[in-house]
């Protein structure tokens, strides 16, 4: 059952180095329920939130230069989702890097407020549009980013626990933002 929330219970502060093991659980978390059936049950349950570990241990410090940024997502106070940007890049564009509302948040409004919160973050780094990669399967969130007027403009292959898969790659214009991609 989804919780009630309202405004005042959502809010987002940006993670700090601290926050590592936290941001990993959640993103390990998120894809084994996204991905369960998709990806082999190996991979899910015993690689994947160790890699998922290291991969957030090396990419927080990283962000600590103001490259990007991750924020998470609280809803009543408990972790609700994540939310990492990275650039401008020289196209001008921010790359929503992850973007993950766990499972028993899901339209509670935190993946919203996250596309909000990285939109707002570009808009304040002179970017003109936010890009991102989909899974190919991921139905739920393709749908999720077109309801959101995102629009589909490519396709690559990409690796996931060292299975080949399709990325779609979206991209959605900042308001006011209407340089031509």
């Amino acid at each position: 059952m989804l919780p009630s929330m309202n405004k005042r219970e959502l809010t987002l502060r940006q993670a700090a180095i601290s926050d590592t093991q936290l941001v990993a659980e959640m993103h390990a978390r998120s894809w084994a329920a996204t991905y369960r059936g998709t990806l082999p049950e190996r991979y899910l349950n015993d690689e994947m939130p160790a890699e998922r570990l290291a991969y957030w241990q090396e990419k927080m410090p990283k962000l600590a230069d103001g490259s990007g940024a991750v924020f998470i997502a609280e809803l009543a106070g408990k972790p609700g989702g994540l939310l990492c940007v990275i650039g401008p890049d020289h196209n001008h564009g921010v790359l929503v890097d992850n973007l993950h509302a766990m499972p028993e948040y899901k339209g509670s409004g935190a993946g919203t407020a996250m596309l909000e919160t990285a939109a707002q973050w570009a808009i304040e780094r002179g970017a003109f549009h936010l890009h991102l990669l989909v899974l190919e399967q991921n139905l739920a969130a393709i749908g999720f980013y077109e309801s959101r007027g995102w629009r589909r403009v490519g396709k690559q292959d990409a690796k996931l626990g060292n299975i080949d898969v399709a990325a779609l790659i979206y991209v959605r214009t900042l308001e006011g933002r209407d340089q031509i991609l």
